[in-house]
């Protein structure tokens, strides 16, 4: 139940800590995430004595019920051995640096050997911007403009340019055949969290949208309209939805989902139609809905809430590291819920569906794209 909640902690947690330690005057090891870009960092840099340490990755990094469950994104966390003071008294001030003071903020701020190791240039973004807000700017432009860090950053780009994944890092006939035993059937009488998890997965395997997308479906009669005898389902946005990218055809793009068959030789199939998820989902907590929001929160004091994009992103994550846990399957690394997008149409793609109609479901203007991005390979 923690890891459909709790993570990530709250971010008032730790800076209440930080605050603590340099209160105190304690110096202690702290175990914490590398997040630049989160308000307690220039915090966590000013109490930092030495350079952090990079936890080594393991799947069985963050665990709990005795290591019988395994958190599905451990790499996210970044988890890092801080060794703080808290009787330091200085901190990186507000003015103009120069080529030395340059590389000492850089070296705060770096991980060690992040730079050696061909850090991913986006990731240095975020490293620049964070080391910026430290300074005045520099020659009348801020500390990211400045040539020599644009050249930088250019030559990182050349050096480590962007490589799309080839291949998927979990495998879709696992997490179907994971998402038709239990603890996600019977649908119809398992628990809200499990019925939640599995509708929310098979929407976006279905219909290949973003989780911001998946977050806009709403149950008013205008948005959401099953078929006879639930042949099929229409989703809409909500109106007023921004998406992602403005010029999106999911504006007036109607989903619309097709119930799968009831096939003789196999009828397992049938606990995988997305149709039959949202009709049971949608008709479940209507007693407790409290918006009319698609996707509502399962539980705890937001029960029958909207639930956030970060939230629902972790559910779809959390549904196939659960269907690999449940055949006994160790949990892929590096599972995210942008990358159903990725395996759902590079598995379509494999079994008939045209390029064109996977843009057109996917929102994409051009195959380029899918084909950049996006396209994996698969067996058909």
């Amino acid at each position: 139940e923690a890891l459909a909640h709790s993570w990530p902690p709250g971010p008032n947690l730790l800076a209440q800590t930080l605050c603590k330690i340099r209160e105190d005057e304690e110096q202690v090891l702290l175990v914490a995430p590398y997040w630049p870009t989160r308000t307690w960092f220039p915090d966590l840099i000013s109490l930092a004595a030495a350079p952090p340490w990079k936890i080594p990755l393991r799947r069985d990094l963050l665990s709990q019920g005795m290591g019988t469950i395994w958190h599905p994104r451990p790499d996210l966390w970044n988890l890092h051995v801080w060794f703080l003071d808290g009787m330091r008294q200085t901190s990186l001030a507000f003015h103009r640096p120069g080529p030395t003071e340059m590389s000492d903020c850089s070296s705060a701020f770096l991980p060690a050997g992040e730079v050696g190791a061909q850090a991913v240039p986006s990731t240095l973004k975020v490293y620049v911007a964070a080391i910026a807000a430290y300074y005045d700017a520099v020659d009348g432009a801020s500390l990211g403009k400045h040539q020599l860090i644009v050249r930088f950053l250019r030559g990182a780009r050349r050096v480590n340019p962007p490589r799309p994944h080839l291949v998927p890092s979990w495998d879709l006939s696992v997490t179907l055949q994971g998402l038709r035993e239990a603890p996600f059937e019977p649908l119809g009488s398992v628990e809200l969290k499990y019925r939640s998890l599995k509708t929310v997965l098979l929407t976006a395997l279905a219909s290949i949208k973003r989780v911001g997308d998946l977050q806009a479906f709403s149950v008013d009669e205008a948005c959401l309209e099953f078929g006879p005898g639930d042949s099929h389902v229409i989703l809409r946005p909500r109106p007023g939805y921004v998406p992602k990218v403005p010029t999106t055809p999911f504006h007036d793009q109607v989903v619309n989902l097709q119930a799968l068959p009831l096939e003789e030789a196999d009828p397992a199939s049938a606990l995988l139609c997305p149709v039959r998820a949202l009709r049971i989902y949608v008709d479940c907590p209507r007693h407790f809905r409290r918006t009319e929001q698609l996707f509502v929160c399962f539980g705890g004091q937001q029960k029958g809430n909207a639930v956030s994009k970060q939230r629902l992103a972790h559910w779809v994550a959390y549904a196939i590291s659960l269907s690999y846990q449940n055949q006994g399957e160790p949990c892929p690394l590096g599972v995210c819920a942008h990358f159903t997008r990725s395996v759902a149409s590079s598995y379509a793609l494999a079994h008939g569906a045209s390029l064109a109609d996977i843009c057109r479901a996917a929102g994409w203007a051009t195959p380029n794209t899918f084909a950049r991005f996006y396209n994996l390979r698969v067996e058909a």
